[in-house]
């Protein structure tokens, strides 16, 4: 490409997601001038928090996890105010409870998944050895070892089908919103790995806080609002009201099915859709910040918000958030399975149910943790369908699209660009 193509008009960011931002801010931080069009009237896609009858609902159950490290590379962790989970679970049965922790962050709780009966003391040695094998070896090597199902690589490990059904299974089905563990097992290992190292939570101010943070590091007036692109060319992009810009590149970061609107070269994933409802109790029905997860089947996870981030209510009561897996608008049957995990639930107030019907890309093998991002010069595109479905890989593919676009249009700045992020790492 023409070194000085980036004159006749900014790189233009489609969509002001994770991903957009993220490549956003780094062609800002690489001298580049930029903009960013986005179709809503926020930043962040789907990762957002609204504010309704004082309590912080964000889009969807969606938690922050401290060792992503794009995550570390891009944003100021500190400044998020995070509000920390408790290092395991509450496994619930048809009635029967059973906490499960992380040793190594709570001892005294290092038998109890095997005291309540989760599983045998051989599947207590067959977690431990996966996990040992996920925090040491490099995550070069869990991304490019033999790929198979989840299910299958568990069972070759020697997992026995009751702790599979009653841990590995409700525990993925609210990471990656299925529960037949079709999920890659290479991505099973990247996200246990995550875990392991890595604090869960959620910003004290919700999880739309983190795209808010990095739409801050751009200059007032970069992100356009309203602004619905209907085509896109590498010289620049038509609005759906008929407006046509000018651009030196163009970036497509929108969600997969719009992106797959736009750009007939990729393949749209399936998505993976989930319901999270959430509710008011006069007080915390739990009274401690951890997740239970539901081994029924009949919701994924459900937690008291507040007992991590009193934060997220205005008036003192308790926020309760719990997930199902597809779209589903009665609030009845939640309500019920609700009553038999924490108890009497009629003094509850239903705030609010978001339906999200393309939360999480699906991830079944072969399952490629390197899509391409550079179309042709001068058109590329970023997402988590690009990387990982996660903010760990959308934040990846919005570098990566940057990295692209500055090979491109000013490959002295690539160099630049790479110097500083192995500084940060």
């Amino acid at each position: 490409m023409d070194n000085d193509r980036w004159t006749r008009g900014p790189v233009i960011v489609v969509g002001a997601g994770m991903a957009g931002l993220a490549c956003a801010v780094w062609l800002h931080e690489a001298g580049v001038p930029v903009r960013v069009l986005e179709a809503s009237d926020d930043v962040g896609g789907r990762v957002r928090t609204d504010v309704v009858g004082g309590f912080r609902l964000d889009r969807g159950y969606q938690v922050f996890n401290t060792a992503y490290p794009e995550a570390r590379r891009v944003l100021d962790i500190d400044a998020l105010d995070l509000r920390p989970f408790a290092s395991g679970l509450l496994v619930q049965g048809r009635t029967a409870r059973a906490r499960v922790m992380l040793p190594w962050r709570h001892p005294r709780h290092a038998l109890s998944g095997l005291l309540a009966g989760v599983g045998t003391l051989g599947d207590s040695a067959v977690l431990a050895a996966v996990t040992a094998r996920d925090l040491t070896l490099p995550g070069s090597w869990l991304r490019g070892g033999r790929e198979r199902r989840t299910d299958e690589e568990l069972r070759a490990w020697g997992m026995s089908a009751k702790m599979i059904d009653c841990l590995i299974r409700p525990f993925l089905a609210g990471v990656v919103l299925e529960r037949d563990l079709e999920t890659s097992s290479r991505v099973f290992h990247l996200l246990w790995r995550s875990f392991a190292r890595g604090t869960i939570g959620v910003p004290a101010l919700g999880m739309g806080e983190i795209p808010r943070r990095l739409a801050d590091r751009l200059p007032t007036g970069t992100v356009t609002f309203g602004a619905r692109a209907s085509e896109v060319a590498a010289d620049g992009v038509r609005l759906a009201d008929g407006t046509t810009l000018g651009a030196g590149a163009v970036v497509v970061a929108a969600d997969p099915e719009s992106a797959g609107r736009l750009l007939s070269e990729i393949e749209v994933p399936p998505m993976r859709a989930v319901t999270t409802f959430y509710h008011a109790a006069p007080r915390s029905p739990l009274g401690e910040p951890i997740q239970i997860i539901d081994a029924t089947g009949a919701i994924t996870d459900t937690l008291v918000l507040t007992d991590a981030a009193p934060e997220y209510s205005a008036d003192g009561r308790a926020l309760v958030s719990t997930s199902v897996l597809g779209l589903h608008a009665d609030e009845g049957p939640v309500r019920r399975r609700l009553t038999e995990i924490y108890g009497d639930t009629s003094g509850w107030e239903h705030v609010a149910t978001y339906p999200v019907a393309a939360a999480l890309p699906a991830m079944p093998p072969p399952h490629p943790l390197r899509r391409p991002v550079r179309l042709r010069a001068g058109l590329y595109v970023c997402g988590d369908h690009r990387d990982t479905g996660s903010l760990q890989g959308a934040l990846v593919s919005g570098r990566r699209a940057a990295q692209a676009v500055l090979a491109d249009l000013r490959p002295h700045l690539t160099r630049s660009m790479t110097a500083r992020e192995q500084a940060a790492r």
